[in-house]
């Protein structure tokens, strides 16, 4: 029984999304029949979750080790990926399991449209611009850019906005786990620097189910005097939630797992929440509320 008196409450909307979801159940029916199946990257951005997937069988490996297999299994997680993935293995003789979110396969489908159709009325890409609003070597822009033979611009946050060329075309897309907030932002100043002669078309390509989080979590946070925001620290998502939490409820701790809670978080505290991105398993929040019970 716990030493300390208050009470925590686990968010109900946390956890994984759709896709990733989709992506687990996957790999967890194809290692039940005694298979073995290779997973390009980290099939989700929390550790504890792919040691989980490892004991079961799952191996997880780089674009490199791929160009190395023939005739095996290799399972493409929710994030998607570009043509060239594809390409290497039917050349390969690989299976491919594809576990891409469909919302992601839906953005991959539009932005290679928009490049097919830019190139069969200019003959020419530098004539336009299709700008990704993403992070950066993420897994699912790389898959966005792809489709564009990486002609497509990526920007980062508003900041990089302003190093568009504004007396040519622009046609802005946003990777789906990106905020909202700060894509109307970007909209809002290219309409008001693109050039009369120029074309700007935008087109929200935000996971509604992921942004939808937001202003939950915001919501949750306000509700309690200590918040543990359970998430692998290489979820772009999770960032995103996690300064979210931050912001309004500044006792608002990042953690990776049960191990990194500090006692003194818990001095002077009557209620708890834990919540996490859409890459953080139920389980793994349930260990956290699990171990402050048990100090």
């Amino acid at each position: 029984m716990s030493a300390y008196n208050f009470c925590i409450e686990i968010d109900s909307g946390s956890g994984f999304c759709f896709g990733v979801t989709t992506a687990i159940q996957k790999a967890e029916e194809e290692l039940a029949k005694g298979n073995t199946l290779y997973c390009l990257g980290d099939i989700v951005h929390n550790g504890m979750e792919c040691e989980r997937l490892r004991q079961m069988g799952l191996i997880t490996i780089d674009h490199q080790q791929m160009r190395e297999l023939h005739g095996v299994k290799v399972l493409l997680r929710a994030h998607g990926e570009p043509p060239e993935t594809y390409n290497l293995a039917r050349q390969n003789h690989i299976e491919i399991i594809d576990a891409t979110c469909p919302v992601v396969l839906q953005l991959q489908k539009r932005i290679k449209k928009q490049y097919e159709h830019v190139l069969a009325n200019l003959q020419d890409t530098s004539a336009s611009q299709i700008v990704i609003f993403g992070k950066k070597g993420h897994a699912e822009v790389l898959g966005l850019v792809g489709q564009t033979q990486s002609s497509a611009i990526v920007i980062e946050s508003f900041d990089e906005v302003k190093k568009l060329d504004f007396s040519r075309d622009i046609y802005l897309y946003s990777q789906t786990t990106k905020s909202v907030d700060e894509f109307h932002r970007i909209i809002e100043y290219i309409q008001q620097h693109i050039a009369p002669t120029a074309t700007f078309r935008s087109f929200d390509t935000i996971c509604r189910n992921v942004a939808n989080r937001m202003p939950n979590i915001s919501a949750f946070a306000t509700r309690h005097d200590l918040i543990l925001f359970v998430c692998g620290r290489k979820s772009s998502n999770g960032r995103v939630l996690f300064n979210e939490c931050k912001r309004v409820n500044p006792n608002t701790h990042l953690i990776e797992g049960p191990e990194e809670i500090n006692r003194l978080w818990l001095e002077n505290i009557k209620t708890i929440g834990i919540c996490g991105a859409t890459s953080t398993p139920k389980w793994l929040m349930e260990q956290c509320r699990d171990a402050i019970l048990g100090l």
